[in-house]
């Protein structure tokens, strides 16, 4: 296989991985509260339903991702808009809720960390490919 298209295909699967993975705390309160600290953490219903609104969105994000797959090169489209608004918005929803105060930092240092290394791999994935065949 092609390193271009090797590159492309890790970004797909590692974006896809870590869609699925985020669909726990976002379904089930109870482990993102565990996820970021929070304690005496009860969301009402308002908070529920933004949760399954965005897990629904993530869902489709995680199969989006699996399907540009399937043409790795023919839509690598889908890294550039999986790096603004997607991973962008969340290193910003990163920063609002540890500077916020509402998780330590310590708590989503690691998270960021893996959104900061995300966009570089999708960045390299995506420059990598425009000279692919």
């Amino acid at each position: 296989m092609n390193r271009r298209v090797g590159l492309l295909r890790l970004a797909y699967w590692t974006g896809a991985a870590m869609d699925a993975v985020m669909l726990v705390p976002m379904l089930f309160p109870p482990a993102g509260a565990a996820m970021f600290g929070l304690t005496d953490f009860h969301p009402g219903p308002e908070y529920r339903y933004a949760m399954y609104v965005g897990a629904s969105l993530m869902a489709g994000w995680t199969a989006l991702l699996i399907w540009a797959d399937h043409k790795p090169v023919e839509r690598r489209g889908v890294i550039l808009l999986t790096i603004i608004p997607v991973i962008l918005g969340m290193i910003g929803a990163s920063l609002y809720i540890a500077g916020s105060g509402l998780a330590a930092p310590a708590r989503v240092i690691p998270m960021l960390a893996i959104q900061v290394f995300l966009a570089v791999l999708y960045l390299s994935a995506y420059l990598g490919s425009r000279s692919s065949p």
